[in-house]
């Protein structure tokens, strides 16, 4: 049976990259790139990761990498359309499905799935439906390693920025706090999963703070 080519929408974070390995377990669906926005300063949107780190990931995880440009400010219908220029070349060069690593939010499928829908493309949730404490300890169990790249001080502590997403860290989370952070309580930079050759050497540099958000520069290590 031919295997559905998909494009994975990637953020930079854990759930993609857990979401990565989820799907190469699935003989039904061939990962062919990764697909991902990035701002006018070369940082990947929402999550504040530097492009030289992205385009590091995407060569441990032996795909392309197709990034979707995105000016300050981008209102919506810039975006839906810069997302609809990227993508139409791919459904002609063969991709079906774009795959996504969301978790529990329904309006935030509903969206995807409709604009996809525009375009003659599946949507695929490999993560979705799970709990998010046992997915996140799966994560860890599997050899995931990530850092905080952007925290909502309005949700947990600033000083979570660039700490480390292990077990103490999910330990320490407020109560109601998502311990996968789906509620855009804080975001992630992996350094290291299953669906990499090898790891990504990265320290922490400067905090920025910013409209209640704490983004920690992640730097790479040459």
């Amino acid at each position: 049976m031919p295997r559905t080519p998909v494009l994975l929408s990637w953020s930079s974070g854990k759930d993609s990259a857990h979401a990565l390995a989820v799907l190469r377990r699935d003989p039904a669906v061939e990962v062919r790139a990764l697909l991902c926005t990035v701002r006018a300063d070369d940082r990947v949107a929402m999550h504040g990761v530097r492009r030289e780190l992205l385009e590091r990931q995407a060569r441990a995880a032996g795909l392309p990498l197709l990034t979707v440009e995105l000016p300050t400010p981008t209102p919506n219908d810039a975006y839906e359309r810069l997302m609809r220029d990227a993508l139409q070349p791919a459904r002609r060069d063969g991709i079906e499905a774009v795959a996504f690593g969301d978790l529990f939010l329904e309006d935030v499928r509903a969206y995807r799935e409709a604009n996809n829908a525009k375009l003659g493309l599946r949507s695929l949730f490999p993560l979705w439906g799970r709990d998010t404490a046992e997915l996140a300890r799966e994560m860890l169990a599997s050899g995931l390693r990530a850092k905080l790249a952007c925290v909502d001080t309005r949700q947990v502590p600033a000083e979570l920025a660039g700490r480390e997403f292990d077990a103490e860290l999910l330990a320490e989370l407020p109560a109601g706090a998502d311990p996968c952070g789906e509620n855009g309580e804080f975001h992630t930079f992996v350094y290291d999963a299953p669906a990499f050759t090898a790891p990504i050497p990265v320290r922490t540099g400067e905090a920025r703070e910013s409209d209640g958000f704490v983004h920690m520069d992640l730097v790479p290590v040459d």
